[in-house]
């Protein structure tokens, strides 16, 4: 029983460590208050900046629309390569594996710098085409899909595969309607992690993005050093949003995947 508290206590003093400076930002943000620690009304005022301001709204849209772009490609390049190493002999697979951690665990800053120094100075890639943003953010969350992916493969029976064939199937028929009904959950997975990367990343954008264009990330950094009072604390509100809606969608996916494990237990 001591022990059962001691382990409770530990866990609620770590989460409020990891979410008390956020829960603080979204009290603040439905006050009228200018500075964190000035406790003013309440007040809806930062909300109803967040979505009137032209300049927030167009920053918002275009981070989402390139979040989902970025998360479309990483994860069709990440399942890709996820099968490929799945279905290559072991040294084959080992070396992909290397090479795949090298993006997960490199600073996102050398990611970066590396990028722009790869596509923009040695290929001359032009900045106001997107291209290096896009291929830059690519290059950080595919490998994340790709760890997403791999387990669901070598928890699924690798005889599937040859017995779709055995009855009948086509590759390509065996492919959609075993293997990748089989990868999808890791597939939802990757993808949702790569927005969150993508939403996240800071010096990949920084290094890649044209210079009139701005994400969150970079929008949110510039802010802080000088803009108007009334943007920075819709600022406020916007990761309040963010917090929300990224912990609706854990909620509900670990939901659907617990009602699912019991469907699959009662067969």
């Amino acid at each position: 029983m001591r022990k059962r508290l001691t382990a409770t206590v530990w866990l609620m003093a770590v989460l409020l460590f990891l979410y008390a400076p956020i829960l603080v930002l979204a009290f603040y943000s439905f006050t009228e208050a200018t500075m964190i620690g000035q406790v003013r009304g309440f007040s809806l005022h930062n909300y109803v900046t967040l979505f009137t301001h032209e300049e927030l709204v167009g920053i918002i849209t275009g981070t989402f629309g390139l979040a989902l772009v970025v998360s479309v490609l990483s994860t069709i390049l990440g399942t890709l390569g996820a099968l490929g190493a799945f279905y290559s002999r072991k040294r084959i697979r080992i070396a992909y594996d290397l090479a795949n951690q090298i993006p997960v665990v490199n600073a996102d800053v050398v990611t970066g710098f590396s990028v722009c120094i790869l596509l923009i100075v040695f290929f001359g890639m032009d900045k106001n085409t997107y291209l290096p943003l896009i291929i830059g953010q690519t290059a950080l969350c595919a490998p994340f899909v790709y760890l997403s992916v791999l387990p669901r493969l070598k928890q699924m029976d690798p005889r599937l595969y040859e017995a779709a064939l055995d009855l009948g199937c086509t590759p390509r028929q065996a492919l959609q309607k075993v293997v990748f009904r089989e990868i999808l959950p890791g597939m939802i997975t990757g993808f949702m992690t790569a927005i969150m990367l993508s939403l996240d990343d800071y010096f990949i954008a920084t290094y890649t993005k044209p210079a009139v264009f701005d994400t969150i990330s970079t929008y949110v950094v510039n802010a802080t050093k000088g803009s108007q009072t009334e943007i920075k604390t819709a600022l406020w509100a916007l990761s309040t949003v963010i917090f929300v809606a990224i912990t609706l969608v854990v909620v509900i996916s670990n939901v659907v995947t617990a009602d699912r494990s019991g469907e699959e237990g009662a067969r």
